[in-house]
């Protein structure tokens, strides 16, 4: 080969490698930065200088405020109404998406369930490379809330994602080889990881999930170029009897009780880790207990520390810094990994560097990111577990009959779903105001009267039963009329609602607000919907055909404005709540990445019919012993991923319709583990044959109940 005919090759594939070279659409992807000489240049300089570079989106939340917010206007409240779709991209998954995808010069890079890693062209969807981590479908099963991930870092030409099975892999940004892999867990407990890494100093830092399988939370720091560990801070103490791994683990035993280090203890930091370059400090937000029940967890109460606390620890060490506690004693999974927002506002006259929140249990904090001194809250959305938060203490005054028994269940609200959950809010500076994502869903909580520590399989320490939907038609109606959502517009110096829209249901999209007076929210009914900052006017909004629940971006590419979100209904919500999760309609999964311009002229393809089935289950002979104790094993094991009361909110197989009812089949795969490679592991450790047999002949119960009612529906 000729030198010339070798350079040519060399321009083609670099070009290649880039997305620049063959893109079938109209606007190629080019280097926004001069400067930059390979994929994902970034580092602490350039995101630090971040609104200076307004056409990417370089980190989780933009910048390391996690804001939210961008400077681009050219789309604004004026024209959106011309924003149609530029491109679309389908991902091969029916499971939930909610990654926020990261934008640097032109080039796209997101996660998929399953934790698979894109790289697109920004400007035309084009493919450029793909991961996948080959996650064991099995692992899903440690998994509380589908197998989902909520996207990746960059950092200095490198592509970071955690996966499923605890895993934190380093990409090469320009071709998607792995670079180096750490396993970040202990696979002998059932850990998992679906949040989005964060990149600070040259460390890439990363938490996990696993409260309600029995684990003790913690955060690790990685060195980003060779993967080896540089420090790991626990945020529960473990077992007295050994020696504490620093001086605030041995502080933070005082406020526990009992043998809670058998149960794991919970505390996961499976979401919120920002990082502030101003005052070097790295915030955590830190999860629910295990079990959910401070009555068994530690029965003599006490605050249980770290637990629904924010904790502000050193980035180069791990070293403990400070920490507010929201929810102390925490016994509702009222988590704090609820996304941080960093921000400079001014308050009574005085500019303050703050730390806003909207964590599960539903009050809005304004806490001072210098100290941990809490400076204001108040409910943002309808609270019963308690009355307000006593300024003095910064501690919740309680209400009554909070801490639940096992006397009566006890409702309560925000449930398990959280006011607000991991779909990210966004603060505009123009404004002044955090938009939230929120919703309105109880639970009734009760104490088991059969838990025992060392059954860990779905560790809550509350009595499911109790919890589960009744199937009474007028107990029924109640509940569903009272579960629903909303966006909010909340304005955290005054500490108020200015102005709310309504929605259906809950598990509602995240939102981005812009320099262009937009605010952008996906909706559990189907919906990528703009609004006005100021007004909460409806501006546009496109069908997307399937629920929206990540965080929207926008980005530029050749000077012109995209709008991105990616699309595809799934997570806890459908996955556990049965028929409440049919309260936007019966949604389906349709996954794919949705990117959106002034005069966008693509279409999505039409939707495929939905056929509904019909029930037709054989006979219900089981006694009602047997029966009840099939309901009491289902709720304990089965709910999670089937549905409460055994109703698919459409993820997963929904067993009332499943031919195994009526054959052997049934023991093969509950017990024998015969679809393990689809994700449904065998639990012949957890169920005797006789409790597969009560299962089954609780969900034959239900299959004949719900068909029943179909009839009683169909003839009126």
């Amino acid at each position: 080969m000729s030198r010339l005919k070798a350079c040519i090759v060399v321009i083609a594939l670099t070009l290649a490698v880039y997305g620049v070279y063959g893109s079938p659409g109209p606007h190629a992807a080019q280097d926004a930065n001069p400067k930059t000489t390979k994929p994902a240049d970034v580092d602490s300089a350039r995101i630090t200088r971040a609104d200076k570079e307004p056409g990417n989106w370089m980190s989780h939340g933009r910048t390391y405020s996690e804001q939210r917010f961008s400077p681009l206007k050219e789309v604004n409240d004026k024209n959106v109404a011309g924003l149609g779709l530029a491109w679309y991209y389908d991902l091969d998954t029916n499971r939930g998406q909610e990654a926020t995808p990261i934008v640097v010069d032109g080039v796209m890079y997101f996660t998929s369930a399953w934790s698979k890693v894109f790289a697109l062209n920004a400007a035309t969807g084009k493919q450029l490379w793909s991961y996948d981590p080959k996650v064991p479908p099995e692992w899903a099963v440690n998994a509380c809330c589908d197998a989902v991930n909520r996207g990746v870092a960059v950092w200095k030409g490198k592509v970071f994602v955690g996966t499923l099975d605890g895993r934190l892999v380093a990409l090469d940004a320009a071709t998607g080889k792995p670079v180096w892999e750490t396993l970040t867990i202990d696979r002998k407990h059932r850990y998992t990881i679906t949040g989005a890494p964060r990149v600070a100093k040259g460390k890439v830092i990363i938490g996990n999930g696993g409260a309600e399988m029995g684990v003790r939370g913690y955060v690790s720091a990685y060195d980003a170029e060779t993967g080896k560990m540089a420090w790991r801070f626990y945020t529960v103490p473990g077992d007295p009897s050994k020696p504490f791994e620093s001086p605030i683990m041995e502080k933070a035993a005082r406020t526990w009780t009992g043998e809670w280090w058998t149960g794991g203890g919970g505390g996961t930091v499976w979401d919120s880790i920002v990082y502030d370059p101003d005052l070097d400090l790295l915030y955590i937000g830190v999860g629910n207990g295990a079990p959910w029940n401070q009555r068994i967890r530690s029965p003599k109460g006490g605050d249980n520390l770290f637990l629904s606390s924010i904790v502000a620890l050193r980035p180069d060490t791990g070293e403990y810094v400070w920490h507010y506690q929201e929810t102390p004693g925490e016994m509702w999974d009222y988590t704090a990994c609820q996304q941080i927002i960093l921000a400079d506002i001014a308050i009574e006259g005085k500019a303050r560097k703050v730390i806003l929140h909207a964590p599960k249990n539903g009050f809005f904090y304004v806490i001072d990111r210098t100290d941990g001194a809490l400076i204001s809250a108040a409910a943002y959305t309808q609270v019963t577990w308690a009355t307000g938060i006593d300024m003095k203490t910064g501690r919740p005054i309680e209400a009554e009959n909070a801490r639940y028994k096992d006397d009566a269940p006890v409702p309560i609200l925000p449930g398990p779903l959280g006011a607000h959950s991991w779909q990210p809010m966004s603060y505009s500076p123009l404004t002044g105001l955090v938009y939230i994502p929120v919703q309105d869903a109880g639970f009734l909580y009760k104490s088991p009267d059969d838990f025992q520590m060392k059954n860990l399989a779905s560790n809550y320490g509350v009595d499911l039963v109790a919890a589960g939907m009744p199937q009474d038609p007028a107990i029924k109606k109640f509940i569903l009329d009272s579960v629903k959502g909303s966006l909010v517009a909340w304005d955290p110096v005054g500490q108020k609602q200015v102005w709310t829209v309504s929605r259906p249901g809950p598990w509602n999209g995240g939102t981005l607000s812009t320099a262009g007076n937009l605010v952008f929210e996906g909706t559990a009914s189907g919906h990528f919907e703009a609004y006005r900052a100021d007004t909460g006017e409806r501006v546009w909004s496109f069908a997307a055909q399937t629920g929206v629940m990540a965080g929207p971006v926008t980005y530029t590419v050749d000077g012109e404005q995209y709008v991105a979100v990616l699309a595809g209904w799934g997570g806890v919500f459908p996955l556990v709540t049965g028929e409440v999760s049919f309260k936007s309609g019966r949604v389906r999964n349709i996954s794919r990445m949705l990117v959106f311009k002034i005069g966008g002229k693509a279409s999505l393809p039409p939707m495929p019919e939905f056929a509904e089935q019909a029930l037709s289950p054989p006979p219900a002979t089981a006694d009602e012993a047997t029966v009840k104790n099939g309901e009491r094993l289902f709720q304990r094991y089965c709910a999670s991923c089937h549905g409460d009361v055994a109703v698919s909110g459409g993820l997963v197989t929904d067993l009332r319709y499943s031919k195994t009812l009526a054959n052997e089949q049934w023991f093969g795969i509950v017990l024998g583990g015969n679809l393990k490679k689809l994700g449904m592991v065998s639990f012949s450790k957890e169920l005797s044959r006789k409790d597969a047999e009560a299962i089954r002949a609780y969900v034959i119960f239900r299959a004949n109940q719900s068909a029943d009612e179909a009839k009683v529906k169909g003839k009126k």
